[in-house]
């Protein structure tokens, strides 16, 4: 059953409503020249109404401020249709407005084109780049007054990151206001926009960067439009310049796609509206550099950076699992909480079999009262001596919850094979939610379900494996998910994944990990070692390697008798016998459309799971490996990854803040 996250029905108690700073939002319309002045015209107008919640920092005396939006319309009742009794048209249009905030589209990795879409990205970056603008004029740096407002100091004051690419519009709409509101000459306009614009790229897959029609954003956003086809104009005179009767590069490096339906390239807006470009691993950046966005590295390599992302230790450590905190202060006071790094600390006691026992108990504590919450949620008794093996995270393809599916009918079969054997008992855990429209990922979860049904009603398999979907996986769930965990599955095809946070945040509270080199999973291996985690699957060069070769997943399921095995299973209704034709679009997609090759790191996939299960069986030296995940994560803190944009991008310094006594 899918149901929408009404997260607002009984109110946020936390948010302030700030009425007196509303602002105009536009759409449609049609543009007209006066005087050489370009006006935005006839538009349909709605309103942005802020919302603030207040953000404390830790023992800082400091409160920042979040501010959220919500579109209201800027007619709400219509007396004269209310009068004439036509009651419905008379909310129509406060209704129209209020859809635009109504529901969310989500972020996933793939691109959706609806002009709902489009405009409530609109929306969110003009309110709040009006709000900048209005802040900025007046503080100290732009003036009140009309006659003497200056926007020299905009990008030393201000500084705005472009968080993929679903904000870019935030580009040509900070230059409409430079430009066509505030009167700066062009050229001054862009200068201040390259300034303050940086731009962190989030994905690899060529089927998330957006691109908008350029149809679409004629009739939404006119003068939007003219805007990116003149700064489109000027950034192909200056490949022009570089590469001079180079015009394939110019055509591969146009804002403009005009192969089949036009369409403007949002990631490549941000790019050259940007003084800085980064990814959020170390080969991700990589990738962005050689692949990506080669032909705008090579352009400009000055530009390119990388920025690892990181977790908040507050969160994911001292508030999620206090028994691990308490353990760690105490041998190492508390300094760790905003230094990270202090963790380092811990390595002394590798062989302390005494705090290593503390650590195993810790864990021990914290499966038992996870395994509780899921008797009581879910109905399912957890045996607590078998690895806890959890997979959490959006539902994708290239994540491949498909493989981990495979992986749980193999060890289905070989007991079913043999009950007598010995095997070290598992609880395999997945929790994700699906886009409303992404099908397939959908079919995965009613996969992984229909398979849990027929393991855990199985008498022969008892408590040596149970399967357990986390349905509803959020924050909360999440905060009792990484401190019981074992083993954090991190599989996606290498080369797929930007970087990943919860790996980190697995890493933190002591879970081993089993995955590809994909992502910030090759970071984390060079902290800690890649003899503490479990690493399989092919490397990205193997990947393009077997692509150029051509990829024949049949090859695989032919040549895998365990694999051929699962599969057939899945394709003749083992898992779904009231329907035994329920899966076959997910078998045709593994056997003639296998995207992530999954079936090609299967049999790695389940060898490396092997040494899961026999490394398990020394709980001494799996605790030692726990503790020196803990220790060495340090380098993933937010804390550390927001300091380096600071440092780098923002060029922002830190500001001591007087801790006055409050109790006094």
């Amino acid at each position: 059953v899918e149901e929408p996250d009404d997260w607002l029905r009984y109110g946020n108690p936390w948010e302030i409503p700030r009425p007196e700073y509303t602002i105009p939002v536009n759409f449609y319309g049609h543009v007209e020249e006066r005087d050489g002045v370009q006006k935005w015209t006839n538009t349909t107008q709605v309103i942005a109404m802020p919302y603030d919640t207040p953000i404390p920092g830790y023992n800082n005396n400091t409160v920042n401020t979040l501010r959220l939006w919500s579109c209201k319309s800027s007619k709400n009742f219509d007396l004269s249709h209310f009068n004439a009794g036509d009651y419905v048209q008379a909310v129509c249009d406060r209704n129209v407005a209020e859809n635009i905030t109504r529901v969310l589209y989500p972020n996933d990795n793939f691109f959706i084109g609806r002009e709902l879409r489009l405009k409530q990205e609109y929306f969110l970056v003009a309110a709040t780049l009006h709000d900048i603008i209005r802040r900025y004029k007046v503080s100290t740096f732009g003036s009140a007054q009309a006659n003497d407002i200056t926007f020299d100091e905009f990008p030393n004051k201000v500084a705005i990151q472009l968080n993929d690419t679903h904000p870019a519009l935030a580009v040509p709409e900070l230059i409409r206001i430079l430009v066509d509101i505030e009167g700066l000459p062009w050229e001054k306009a862009w200068t201040i926009c390259n300034a303050t614009f940086a731009y962190t790229n989030h994905t690899l897959l060529p089927e998330a960067l957006e691109r908008w029609p350029v149809a679409m954003l004629e009739h939404v956003l006119p003068r939007h439009l003219q805007i990116i086809y003149k700064i489109n104009h000027h950034h192909l005179e200056n490949i022009s310049r570089r590469y001079p009767g180079d015009f394939d590069r110019i055509r591969r490096m146009s804002l403009v796609e005009e192969d089949g339906e036009k369409r403007i390239n949002m990631a490549f807006l941000a790019i050259i509206s940007s003084h800085c470009i980064n990814g959020v691993a170390e080969l991700h950046s990589s990738l962005l550099k050689s692949l990506v966005f080669k032909d705008f590295y090579e352009l400009s390599p000055e530009k390119f950076q990388n920025k690892t992302n990181g977790i908040t230790p507050r969160r994911w450590i001292l508030l999620c699992n206090p028994g691990l905190s308490d353990l760690i202060s105490e041998k190492i006071d508390d300094d760790w909480k905003t230094n990270l790094f202090e963790l380092k600390k811990l390595r002394v006691f590798v062989n302390d079999k005494t705090f290593l026992q503390s650590l195993y108990q810790v864990k021990q504590d914290n499966k038992r009262r996870f395994a509780k919450y899921i008797e009581v949620k879910f109905g399912i008794k957890l045996n607590l001596a078998s690895i806890f093996d959890i997979q959490v995270k959006r539902l994708h393809e290239y994540k491949r919850q498909l493989l981990n599916a495979l992986h749980m009918i193999t060890l289905y079969n070989r007991i079913k094979k043999d009950p007598n054997a010995s095997f070290v008992p598992r609880s395999i855990m997945i929790g994700g939610k699906a886009a409303p429209g992404y099908h397939v990922a959908k079919k995965i979860i009613l996969l992984i379900n229909s398979i849990a049904k027929i393991i855990n009603n199985d008498p022969i398999i008892g408590d040596r494996l149970k399967i357990v979907f986390l349905e509803n996986y959020k924050v909360s769930v999440a905060e009792k998910v990484f401190p019981a965990a074992d083993l954090s599955e991190q599989i996606s095809t290498a080369g797929t994944e930007a970087s990943g946070t919860g790996n980190m945040k697995f890493m933190a509270n002591g879970a081993l990990t089993i995955g590809t080199l994909d992502g910030a999973n090759v970071e984390m291996a060079e902290e800690m070692g890649k003899e503490n985690m479990f690493i399989f699957g092919m490397t990205v060069k193997e990947v393009e390697d077997l692509k150029c070769k051509g990829y024949n997943a049949t090859e695989y399921y032919e040549a895998n008798e365990e694999l051929k095995m699962a599969i057939n299973q899945i394709r003749d209704g083992v898992f779904s016998p009231t329907q035994p034709d329920l899966f076959h679009d997910l078998v045709d997609i593994l056997l003639y459309h296998d995207r992530f090759y999954l079936l090609a790191d299967y049999e790695s996939y389940v060898k490396c799971q092997e040494r899961v299960s026999e490394a398990y069986k020394d709980s001494i030296n799996w605790t030692r490996m726990c503790l020196l995940n803990i220790a060495n994560c340090g380098k993933f803190s937010s804390d550390r990854t927001i300091t380096d944009y600071a440092n780098d991008i923002w060029n922002i310094k830190p500001v001591t803040v007087d801790m006055v006594n409050v109790s006094q």
